[in-house]
């Protein structure tokens, strides 16, 4: 038996009606096609469910029987619109995002901006490495990304969004803090480095920025966390190169220093990546559109799209 929605719609505004011509004007069809429709049905179920007493059209039992199941199927199909139409309107839904940890100093305000305008999206935030976040865009274990350089080869599309300015940071009594004009790459060279772990976005760049100048980066401590970075360089273990969105307190207290380094700072962008191929939910589709509208100054935030094919540093 092939029943559509289709078949139960006109089969109820019939049943309504007591009439296929009120029926066919009601649903703005002809009376042909509403009484085709009316044939099939009955082909169908194999039975008839409506008979002609006088003028007008009463059903049978089977045709009340169906009724009643017909009503049902439109409650169904009104409350699942209903409920389709939460998560367009983003009264509902689930907001999955995977960010590298360096993003999560400046990223928990716009979440919490975000959950002002929608508190009834649900948010799920996972933060990690930059390997961990596009591990995570591959298994489709998340919308959207936040990292700091787009990958090469993959099929993604990213949008930068947010200057990323990388800086060396030292203890305020390292000797190189405070000393006046720039310090060069070759001195910088010469002092131990705290550096992030493998697959840091972070640490690849700066390690590209002294490969640049014929240079290699003499490693020291090796931590996971920016927060392990900084507490190394306050202790004194060595200098470190990291975002400045994520200092802004300790040079607000004088816990750390940034050194004048030629060549820096790097400014890098942030971006947002999804999967080329992967619809955006409304919840996501809306925050990344966030992430790009322009400043509260009024300035477009840069919001160049890059599929990520296109020539980028790993």
């Amino acid at each position: 038996m092939h029943i559509t929605l289709r078949h139960l719609r006109i089969f109820e505004a019939v049943a309504r009606h007591g009439s296929i011509s009120r029926a066919a004007a009601d649903l703005h069809l002809t009376q042909p096609a509403v009484s085709m429709q009316m044939k099939q049905l009955e082909e169908q179920i194999g039975l008839p469910l409506v008979e002609q007493i006088g003028r007008r059209m009463c059903l049978t039992e089977a045709g009340q029987l169906l009724r009643l199941h017909a009503c049902d199927m439109a409650d169904r199909m009104a409350n699942l619109n209903a409920s389709m139409a939460q998560f367009r309107d983003l009264e509902r839904g689930l907001l999955r995002l995977a960010v590298v940890s360096t993003a999560n100093y400046f990223l928990p305000a716009l979440i919490a901006d975000f959950n002002t305008c929608h508190p009834g999206v649900r948010i799920s935030l996972q933060v990690g490495n930059r390997a961990f976040v596009l591990s995570a865009l591959a298994d489709n274990s998340t919308d959207l990304a936040i990292i700091g350089q787009p990958p090469d080869g993959a099929d993604l599309v990213a949008q930068d969004f947010k200057d990323n300015p990388l800086v060396v940071i030292a203890s305020p009594r390292h000797a190189l803090a405070g000393q006046p004009g720039p310090v060069s790459m070759a001195r910088l060279a010469d002092e131990v480095l705290v550096v992030r772990e493998p697959g840091s976005g972070t640490r690849a760049a700066a390690e590209r920025q002294f490969a640049a100048h014929g240079l290699t980066v003499s490693a020291g401590c090796e931590f996971s966390t920016n927060e392990a970075i900084k507490q190394a360089v306050r202790a004194g273990l060595g200098l470190a190169v990291v975002s400045a969105q994520t200092i802004e307190l300790e040079l607000q207290t004088g816990c750390l220093a940034v050194l004048p380094v030629e060549g820096f700072p790097i400014v890098r962008q942030w971006y947002a990546v999804q999967r080329k191929q992967h619809r955006l939910s409304a919840a996501a589709a809306t925050f990344r559109d966030m992430l790009l509208a322009p400043d509260p100054a009024g300035t477009p935030r840069p919001a160049r799209k890059r599929a990520a094919k296109a020539r980028a540093s790993a």
